[in-house]
């Protein structure tokens, strides 16, 4: 099977290019399924369940479990925050296993699922483009919900350290480290519909290029 793994700056347009590749190549396509299928499992309501993933604090205890995710999980003792943590991961593994081609978007499968060599993908995007699209989202929103572009930047930065602390963790290296990824896109300047399509073209040429090499 062939496994492709987003992550994405938030406000990027990572989400979107993981949905729209799979919709191209044709394969499964996994983002808040996953999220969805932890909170059916947990009688919980998809947010809370998003809330508690993002808010774990495991992250925290870099300097003792910066070698192992699983000891991250299994060593702190983090509650419900552990428990669905460690419930993700064996998500994660099952959908690597079930033997169908995928594309999955964020929580950390690059890391996660790396044994079934994934072809690693990172979007990126300068922060007025990730402010404009973030405002566009907003726009869809009823008047009274919508975020001012100062609270959406703030979102921006907060969601950016948790990520790169996250990172970090998981990897043991600097969160700009490219050498964590197959390949990195800057989407300020592109379409993703058009980005998307250069995407899977490079990523036919990446696993042929594995699968000759195994």
């Amino acid at each position: 099977m062939r496994i492709i793994t987003v992550s994405r700056q938030f406000g990027s347009g990572g989400r979107e290019l993981g949905k729209r590749l799979a919709d191209l190549l044709g394969w499964d396509y996994y983002d808040r399924e996953i999220i969805q299928a932890l909170a059916e499992e947990q009688g919980m309501h998809p947010d809370d369940v998003r809330r508690v993933l993002n808010h774990h604090g495991w992250y925290q205890y870099q300097l003792t479990y910066r070698h192992s995710f699983q000891q991250a999980v299994t060593g702190h003792r983090g509650g419900m925050g552990a428990e669905l943590l460690a419930r993700q991961r064996e998500i994660l593994t099952e959908i690597a296993e079930s033997g169908n081609d995928c594309v999955i978007v964020g929580r950390d499968a690059d890391v996660i699922l790396q044994e079934h060599r994934p072809f690693r993908v990172y979007v990126c995007a300068d922060i007025d483009s990730r402010i404009a699209r973030c405002m566009r989202y907003e726009q869809k929103r009823a008047p009274e919900e919508q975020l001012s572009e100062k609270e959406i930047l703030q979102n921006i930065r907060r969601i950016d350290r948790s990520r790169r602390q996250v990172r970090e963790v998981l990897t043991g290296k600097a969160a700009g480290d490219g050498s964590s990824f197959d390949l990195t896109v800057n989407a300020t300047h592109w379409e993703i519909k058009k980005l998307t399509e250069a995407v899977a073209e490079f990523s036919r040429r990446w696993f042929e290029q594995h699968e000759q090499d195994q």
